[in-house]
């Protein structure tokens, strides 16, 4: 097989795919925890504040969403196909209320009347919460792994099944890194009253996470064993482990100080550190078959031919720096505390 850099085409894909997911994860993920606690906030101008922060960068997250579904389809054609098959009703959940969230932004400020404006703030602070918490449903029906058989065909009976005890307490623990998350960006971007109730809510968050991580960390070690393997063969890899909770135990010590540039970095490095240990935990399989190991999905039996990853290779090293220089420069230009005008949401 062809490599690159002493790395063959399929790796490097994956290792494509799983930073353009990530990327999302930490961008997109601010807003959903904005949004999550938008009923929290219980004053209009707090809300519209709230709105306004996220109001200039979201739709440009969902950027490397399209991006990072794009290149899954493109180079892991059939773990995209089995994916999306087997998991098909929370992304149709996922795509209804990324719809209805977006409705809700846009809506929102188009009457004055109450109820109107309560009736948009429900809908987009449930879909904010529901979008985080599918996130982790998904995130923990791949971890745990799905009944894939012959073919590579789906062959689970029961309608809700990704409903199950990991995929719930992973999509709780999504949402709540999320929430801290989306705390710490709503303080960098706001002042006042609304700042000082966000510094609640960002330990109300915090206290969320630590638990639910806990809960599902302790889960995973006990039932789902098949994802510690790597770390008992190759120790080395622990550094991930320590380097993420290293970084978890930064956000709180740094939040407390009111450092909360550098609490938001370490909350996008908990993202980003997370997702590294399920890339660890499940490469090379991409799909973990529940009814035999033969039925596995991996970069190699999932991977487009050699030509076609090398040439969107070509593609991901032109386009990637420009989808990076306009986020850059659109939260450069956004930079800095909310302020209400005429044009605000």
């Amino acid at each position: 097989m062809e490599t690159f850099l002493g790395l063959d085409y399929p790796t490097w894909w994956f290792l494509v795919v799983g930073g353009l997911f990530s990327g999302y994860a930490i961008l997109d993920g601010f807003d959903f925890g904005a949004g999550a606690w938008h009923l929290f906030l219980k004053k209009e101008n707090s809300r519209r504040i709230a709105l306004n922060a996220v109001g200039p960068v979201w739709d440009g997250n969902e950027v490397w969403l399209v991006i990072g579904g794009g290149a899954l389809f493109a180079g892991f054609p059939v773990m995209y196909a089995t994916l999306f098959s087997s998991l098909y009703i929370p992304f149709m959940l996922f795509l209804l209320f990324i719809i209805f969230r977006a409705i809700s932004i846009e809506f929102r400020g188009k009457e004055p009347m109450l109820w109107w404006r309560r009736l948009w703030d429900v809908c987009y602070s449930i879909s904010s919460i529901m979008l985080a918490f599918l996130l982790g449903v998904v995130l923990g029906n791949v971890l745990q792994g799905i009944a894939i058989g012959e073919n590579y065909q789906y062959e689970g009976g029961v309608l809700f099944e990704f409903l199950n005890p990991y995929a719930l307490m992973t999509g709780f623990t999504t949402l709540s890194l999320f929430m801290a998350h989306g705390a710490i960006f709503l303080l960098l971007k706001t002042e006042g009253r609304l700042f000082a109730k966000l510094t609640l809510l960002l330990k109300r968050g915090m206290i969320f996470f630590m638990v639910s991580f806990a809960v599902t960390t302790l889960y995973t070690l006990i039932y789902i064993p098949h994802l510690s393997d790597d770390f008992k063969t190759n120790p080395s890899l622990f550094i991930i482990p320590l380097l993420t909770f290293l970084s978890i135990a930064n956000v709180p010590r740094l939040a407390e100080k009111r450092k909360y540039k550098w609490a938001f970095l370490f909350s996008s490095l908990t993202i980003a550190f997370l997702l590294v240990l399920v890339a660890v935990e499940l490469y090379p399989v991409l799909l973990r078959s529940t009814i035999d190991p033969q039925y596995n999905i991996d970069v190699y039996n999932a991977a487009s031919s050699t030509k076609s990853l090398q040439i969107m290779m070509v593609i991901v090293a032109i386009g990637t720096p420009l989808v990076l220089f306009y986020t850059i420069f659109v939260y450069k230009t956004f930079w800095g505390k909310v302020k209400l005008d005429e044009t605000s949401y």
